[in-house]
């Protein structure tokens, strides 16, 4: 495989001059952007996974560091250059008209061109995991929440309505809108399961990479539990709230329980995988499936 300069070129850390200019000009990139989602993502509950994504996916990276030498060959300069030069312009374009999600897409674009760049395609193939799992830092686009919470927030709401109902509340429910008593609560995103789906996906697969990668179809298995999980969660998540409003007044259930019933979910969902884990690993193993 040809390098992007000859032997001649080459400093004494094994990196032409071409290289390092791929590597100075990501250093450039990375500040700003790793501004601009700091404030507008992971300062917002939705985004409170982004820092711990960053910080283990470059653990993942960074333990891997002696098979990665081992297997580097560096890569095919003109596909190296080409997915360069390919995702800078829509860097630019998110950046310039504030597209946070294409900003952070491109940005991991060009991220992973320079590793091909330096490390080759068996390299990429080694890694495949952490470079999946580092796509949880590209903010959801608004449109992509709004489709995928329409029917959670629906279903939230019914599921809680005839719950609580059941339990003998006086509650009504229109659309996402509940009626509890003299109190109206409007299921809104952060209720409605999207944000435990993305930050609970990513801890888990982190979880199930790290203690089962080398069973996938235990890993598969606990990967299809994350979303019902969450989605349980979320529905108690929404009946708690509906109590702490109806026991408590509504001032209580908007202010610091309701972001404490928010945190709280996402552990008691979080334990719900660390338990699916406990009881099915020896039934996989029983069967010689792990």
């Amino acid at each position: 495989m040809a390098t992007l300069a000859p032997p001649a070129d080459q400093t004494r850390n094994g990196l032409s001059v071409a290289q390092w200019v791929l590597i100075i000009g990501l250093s450039v990139l990375i500040g700003p952007t790793l501004v601009s989602v700091g404030q507008q993502f992971w300062s917002k509950e939705n985004g409170v996974h982004g820092p711990i994504v960053l910080a283990t996916g470059i653990w993942l990276f960074v333990r891997q560091k002696e098979a990665l030498l081992e297997l580097r060959q560096p890569g095919n300069p003109v596909i190296a250059w080409g997915g360069f030069l390919a995702m800078l312009p829509v860097y630019v374009f998110g950046r310039a008209f504030d597209f946070l999600s294409l900003e952070v897409a491109a940005l991991l674009g060009i991220l992973l061109a320079v590793f091909y760049n330096y490390f080759g395609w068996r390299a990429v193939r080694h890694v495949w995991f952490p470079i999946f799992y580092l796509g949880f830092l590209i903010p959801p686009p608004g449109w992509l929440i709004d489709v995928v919470t329409a029917g959670l927030k629906t279903f939230v709401s019914i599921v809680s309505t005839h719950i609580l109902d059941f339990a003998g509340y006086p509650i009504a429910r229109i659309g996402v809108t509940l009626y509890v008593a003299q109190f109206q609560l409007l299921v809104e995103d952060a209720c409605s399961g999207m944000n435990s789906i993305v930050s609970l996906t990513s801890v888990s697969l982190f979880y199930i990479y790290l203690l089962h990668s080398t069973s996938w179809r235990y890993a598969v298995f606990l990967t299809c539990w994350i979303l019902p999980i969450a989605i349980m969660a979320n529905i108690v998540r929404v009946m708690l709230l509906v109590l702490i409003t109806y026991h408590l007044g509504n001032e209580a259930a908007q202010g610091f329980l309701h972001n404490t019933a928010g945190m709280m979910m996402f552990v008691i969902a979080l334990l719900g995988i660390f338990a699916v884990d406990r009881v099915a690993a020896p039934l996989f193993r029983k069967q010689g499936w792990m």
